[in-house]
This record gives structure tokens, sequence and C-alpha cells, in this order.
């Protein structure tokens, strides 16, 4: 039986379903250890910074260097609690907190995709961490699509600089996807919940985690 990989990620914008997948995920295999978020894992610099305007310290005062270098020390922490012999369940991955960091780079610097791209892989320098296999759950393969989709399904509308930023990240998750820096990618549209599990399983291991090895 093929071993399973240290880590699986699930990516994605808002509203694609990334929390739904991911229990639906460690409910399947007592082997997963969902680890969650970044920031469950280095919580004092986060609540510093979410103290008094979260938004505004996001998108305004902080730096490009400070958001990515907060972003991997958190992932760096989370991947040291994955248990010897567990595959560790993480919502958003490395490659989708770069995506984050350069989305967020493009709105506040005034900078282009690409650009963005290149300062905050140069922040990052050749800090890979642990081998993850990586899926980019996506709402639609357009990027406009793919944006009107979630936004739609936030159920209010989004304000101030929060819809530039979200359109910026589909952009550079689509950026990311024609690169190939995801294991695989979901195209979300038209399909079920039960029927984009299917896929996920497909590209985590169906061998191990069929109906016949459920928890």
């Amino acid at each position: 039986m093929t071993q399973m990989p240290d880590f699986v990620s699930l990516n994605g914008p808002d509203n694609v379903g990334k929390t739904t997948q991911l229990m639906r995920l460690a409910e399947r295999w007592d082997g997963f250890q969902p680890l969650g978020a970044v920031h469950e894992h280095d919580p004092e610099p986060w609540a510093r910074v979410t103290a008094d305007d979260y938004a505004r310290w996001w998108f305004e005062t902080s730096t490009t260097v400070e958001l990515t270098e907060m972003l991997l020390a958190g992932h760096a922490k989370r991947a040291a609690a994955r248990k010897a012999g567990s595959t560790g369940l993480l919502d958003r991955g490395l490659p989708m907190l770069l995506a984050v960091a350069t989305a967020t780079c493009v709105v506040k610097d005034g900078l282009t995709v690409g650009e963005a791209s290149k300062t905050v892989t140069g922040i990052a320098g050749s800090r890979a961490g642990a081998p993850e296999t990586s899926l980019l759950l996506l709402p639609s393969l357009d990027a406009e699509r793919s944006y009107a989709l979630t936004s739609a399904r936030e159920g209010r509308p989004w304000t101030g600089i929060y819809p530039a930023y979200q359109k910026a990240l589909h952009a550079v998750l689509l950026r990311q996807a024609d690169h190939g820096t995801y294991t695989a990618v979901v195209d979300c549209e038209g399909r079920s919940v039960d029927e984009v599990h299917a896929q996920v399983l497909d590209h985590v291991g169906p061998a191990r985690l069929t109906e016949e090895n459920p928890r």
C-alpha cells in the first residue's frame, strides 16, 4: 500500500468549500490529523495585529515582508505539530499562503500579479517546508466567473479593498495553476459537494480512503 503524504492541503478562495472538504477527509481515516490554519499555531503575533484594526494592518500598515514572514512562521510551527506517522490536514498550504501574500501585495503596493509574485517568492526564498499534497479547489477556471461565484456565496457584499483583493487572489491562484504549482486542481463548477469530494479522494489516495476503509 502506497505511503500517505506527510501533509495534505486544501487551497482555494473564500467560499469554495475547503472547510467542508477538510472535515469530510478527517472523518474518513484515523491517520489524518487536522492542523487547521497558520494563526492557530502562532497566536501571539496574530493576536497583536488583530487587536486594533485587522483589515487596516493587513492592507495598509503591514509590509509585504512582515505579512509573508508571519505566514511562513505560522506554517512552520503548524508543520512541527504533526504527529509522527500521521498525515496533517492543512487549511491552506504553503502555495496558498504565498498566493495570499501575493494578492495582498498586488492591491497594497500596486504591482502586477507577476511583479508581486516575484516579490513574495524572493522573500520566501528556499523555505519550501515539508512536502505536501496540495489540492487547489476552484469555483471556476475563469477568473471573473470564479470571483462572481464566491462573492455571491458570501451572503453580503464585500466592501472596501476586499473585492479588489479577492479578484487579485483569483488571478494569482489561476496563474499558479497554469504554472503547475499545485499537485492537482479541482474544478468545482457545476459539481456537488459529493462530486468534489470524490475528486479530492482520487488525488489524496483512493486505495486507502475508499468506502471499504472508512474510520
